[in-house]
């Protein structure tokens, strides 16, 4: 009598990919987007209490945050002190490290966003790049390098610590708003984390050199801005009765 071959095991399923840690980093630029995409949504829709939030957030532009109290109470930092879904707690240097890096991106947008009627803040991505580097080679006319402007990502690379980064931002920023030119906030915070840690302003100005030379890609349409208007000596005088609080 012939025996059957037995059946073939049907094969094992590969394990799928665990998924990537959740780093402070991360935690920060997650939590920057968050804040700004709401503010931004009720900002661009005329909604007075966010009108207000952007008011209070732009004069804490360039300044340290511990100058600002006027801040804590609008900014929710909660989730940095969360420990659920496998996040660990943070150390004391840790969460002061992430909430001026947090305190510094928003403020930074409030001022790009002011008198705009598009969003400032737009996320990062290979076909649309808008980390730092990008923003600053986009105030450049095509195939042409402006030195005065390139030296002010350059000079903001070289800051000694994170309040003078943050006043060098701000110079940037405002040829950026000039020129409607956004920029992602959720990677500018995480970098601003990485930025206050030992070897982190190296890796920060590598990133912002690779961006740089991103830049250079077709814009999409509507937001060819390049050139445009963007003296470094340009001073920060715009207002409109919405922002005049």
């Amino acid at each position: 009598m012939t025996t059957a071959p037995a059946p073939t095991p049907a094969p094992t399923p590969a394990p799928a990919p665990a998924p990537a840690p959740v780093t402070v980093r991360s935690r920060v630029a997650e939590l920057a987007t968050a804040h700004i995409t709401q503010w931004q949504k009720g900002y661009l829709s005329d909604r007075p209490k966010d009108v207000a939030a952007l008011a209070r957030l732009r004069r804490g532009a360039g300044r340290d945050a511990a100058e600002m109290p006027d801040l804590w109470a609008l900014v929710d930092t909660g989730p940095l002190h969360a420990r659920t879904d496998g996040l660990r707690a943070l150390s004391e240097q840790e969460l002061s490290r992430a909430e001026d890096a947090l305190y510094t991106a928003l403020t930074l947008w409030a001022l790009h966003q002011q008198s705009r009627g598009t969003g400032m803040h737009r996320s990062h991505t290979r076909e649309r790049p808008a980390g730092l580097g990008a923003a600053v080679r986009r105030l450049m006319p095509p195939g042409d390098i402006d030195d005065p402007v390139r030296k002010r990502l350059v000079r903001a690379g070289t800051a000694p610590d994170l309040v003078s980064l943050a006043q060098r931002l701000r110079d940037i920023v405002v040829l950026l708003r000039r020129a409607d030119v956004p920029l992602d906030y959720g990677l500018l915070a995480g970098q601003l984390y990485a930025w206050q840690w030992p070897g982190g302003p190296g890796a920060v100005r590598r990133e912002w050199g690779r961006s740089f030379h991103t830049g250079q890609q077709a814009q999409p349409a509507g937001e060819d801005t390049a050139g445009t208007s963007a003296s470094p000596t340009t001073t920060d005088t715009d207002t409109d009765d919405k922002d005049a609080s």
